[in-house]
C-alpha cells in the first residue's frame, strides 16, 4: 500500500510569500527609521541607552553610538532580502532586549523615552512614559521577525535570485 501526498490547496501557499514581502519590507522600514533617526546624534543615542540604567555610562554610551549602525545594516539586509534569516534572528534577538529594556524601566519606575526611534532618556516633568504602547509595538515588530524566521525566502529578494527561485518554498523548510 503506498501512501500518495495530496496536493496542497488553498490560498496560503500563494500568500505566503507575498506576506513575507510585507513582513520583510515593514522590518527594513522600521530598522531604516530608527537607525536613521538616530545616526545623526550618536552621543544622543548613547544618553538613551544610559537612561535605562542598566549597565556603566561608557558602555551604554559605546552601544547607543553603535546601536543606529546595526540596524541601518539589518534595514539594508532586509530591503535587499539577503541572508533573511538570521537577519530576522538579529532582529528578533534586538527586539527582545528593547522589550525587556522597556519593561525593567516600567518596573523600576523609571521616567523616560525608549529612544527608539530618535533621542531618548529622561522625560521632563509632567510627561508620561508610554511603555505599554512601546512594548505593544515592538511585539508586533517581534512577530514579523517570527514570521521570517520560520518562512526567510519571499519573492522579490537577492536570497531568492541566489537560490534560483522565485521565493516560493515548501512548507517543510
Amino acid at each position: 500500500m503506498s501512501v500518495t501526498a495530496e496536493p496542497r490547496t488553498g490560498r496560503w501557499p500563494v500568500v505566503r510569500p507575498w506576506i513575507g514581502v510585507a513582513a520583510r519590507l515593514g522590518l527594513a522600514a522600521v530598522w531604516l527609521i530608527a537607525g536613521g533617526a538616530k545616526v545623526g546624534d550618536l552621543a544622543g543615542s548613547g544618553r538613551a541607552v544610559n537612561a535605562y540604567q542598566v549597565m556603566p555610562y561608557d558602555l551604554a554610551m559605546v552601544i547607543g553610538a553603535a546601536l543606529p549602525f546595526v540596524e541601518l545594516a539589518l534595514g539594508v539586509i532586509l530591503l535587499l532580502g539577503l541572508a533573511t534569516r538570521l537577519a530576522a534572528g538579529v532582529s528578533a534577538a534586538l527586539l527582545v532586549v528593547f522589550i525587556a529594556g522597556i519593561a525593567s524601566a516600567w518596573s523600576r519606575g523609571l521616567s523616560i523615552d525608549c529612544g527608539c526611534f530618535g533621542s531618548g532618556g529622561q522625560l521632563a516633568a509632567g510627561q508620561s512614559p508610554s511603555y505599554l504602547p512601546e512594548i505593544l509595538r515592538d511585539l508586533g515588530f517581534l512577530a514579523l521577525a517570527g514570521f521570517l524566521l520560520i518562512w526567510p525566502r519571499t519573492p522579490v529578494s537577492v536570497d531568492g535570485a541566489l537560490a534560483g527561485d522565485p521565493g516560493v518554498e515548501d512548507d517543510d523548510e
